[in-house]
């Protein structure tokens, strides 16, 4: 995989494992994990569900970070290396 998004878990308390980061932090790893899944199978269109819902979830969880504790929701975009919210 391009990207290696893995950290060492067993170093997490159960409390920071229901965060809104780390949630987030899991979402981009499985997003990650279906793209290289697509360069292979492309045509799997109930993955490609998948990924949307995935997508949702992720950008609703990035949304409440950025009304909630804006430092922690740039720290995270940074850390991750994904694009952050659409300004309208």
């Amino acid at each position: 995989m391009s990207k290696n998004l893995l950290m060492d878990l067993s170093s997490i308390s159960e409390k920071e494992k229901g965060s809104v980061e780390f949630q987030i932090f899991r979402l981009t790893n499985r997003v990650v994990k279906l793209t290289y899944h697509f360069k292979k199978h492309g045509k799997d269109y109930s993955s490609q569900r998948g990924l949307w819902k995935i997508l949702g979830k992720r950008k609703r969880l990035l949304a409440y970070l950025f009304k909630t504790n804006f430092v922690s929701y740039e720290n995270l975009i940074v850390q991750l290396g994904i694009r952050g919210l659409k300004k309208n």
